[in-house]
């Protein structure tokens, strides 16, 4: 039976379907995360953290063993290396990003957490070892002004919220590492190998933290047992995935520039489901995340039409 990611991850392969329409599909998806995380807010944030992942790596299991059983088998000392920062890099985005949750305004935690394309720009160089073009800097800095505008009056200050605006901060850097390992690996690894290396490493190094630390597992209500499994399913499995398919095509910068239009979604439903109105600052700085996100995509090699 051939294998169906063979063709998807040929490098002289056309991508079967468009990128930009992967990553739209990815800015729906995790925009959910935050939603979803809120509704599981009676388990504690690294348990979150920890069933999200780790159901998402349960559920890719069977898919991984049936397509890309030998292609993991085979993967050298140094590949799996890269794998697991890349997964502990991921592990640590989730545990400080969702525990953000617990000290400050879920909208402070997105915007501050996305603001992952200025800390790409920054350590692109030291290692992806990718120069940054002209557009993608411009496109980074309309992005982080896009998104500051975003949270212009919501930003708290003092006590726990600045604990909380500082771990979102720590998730940024963390995610913006991570893009950028997974850049490399995703050059030699089918979409499935690699997101079952990263996300499986992510999951082992969660779940050993809640054990160490002794957090309840089991007990959570219906509603935080089903926010578990939306939170794999929809921001993991089907949010991350489609960036992690897109990192094939598209650069680590403009993958982090589109993670900015996650304010821009949960915003969105933070209105249709908490009566969360939109105020100007939202609409404008949206706007500018939009056109960043766009002119970003534009400047990729072979993108220019």
């Amino acid at each position: 039976m051939k294998n169906p990611t063979a063709g998807i991850d040929s490098p002289a392969a056309a991508p079967p379907i468009n990128p930009f329409l992967a990553l739209v599909v990815g800015v729906i998806a995790v925009s959910t995360g935050a939603i979803f995380a809120r509704m599981a807010g009676e388990a504690p944030a690294l348990v979150i953290a920890a069933y999200r992942v780790g159901l998402a790596s349960l559920l890719l299991l069977p898919i991984a063993w049936f397509t890309a059983r030998r292609e993991l088998a085979g993967l050298s000392a140094a590949d799996l290396k890269l794998a697991g920062v890349s997964g502990l890099f991921l592990a640590l985005h989730f545990a400080t990003w969702i525990s953000s949750l617990d000290y400050t305004s879920v909208t402070n935690s997105v915007v501050l957490v996305n603001t992952n394309p200025l800390w790409v720009g920054l350590l692109t160089p030291f290692i992806a070892r990718e120069r940054l073009g002209r557009t993608a800097v411009i496109s980074i800095l309309v992005s982080v002004v896009g998104g500051v505008i975003i949270g212009t009056g919501d930003f708290e200050t003092g006590g726990k919220a600045l604990l909380g605006d500082g771990l979102a901060l720590a998730g940024s850097v963390c995610a913006a590492i991570y893009l950028l390992i997974g850049r490399r690996l995703r050059q030699k690894l089918t979409l499935t190998a690699y997101i079952m290396v990263c996300y499986g490493s992510a999951a082992v190094i969660l779940w050993a933290m809640v054990l160490a630390l002794r957090l309840p597992v089991t007990g959570f209500s219906a509603g935080t047992v089903s926010a578990f499994w939306a939170m794999a399913l929809i921001p993991q499995l089907i949010g991350h995935t489609s960036y992690n398919w897109s990192l094939r095509w598209f650069s680590a910068g403009t993958i982090a520039v589109s993670l900015l239009g996650e304010p821009i979604g949960a915003g969105i439903l933070a209105y249709l489901l908490f009566d969360e109105r939109p105020t100007v600052y939202k609409f404008v700085g949206g706007g500018l995340i939009l056109f960043a996100i766009y002119l970003s995509a534009r400047g990729e090699p072979g993108n220019k039409r």
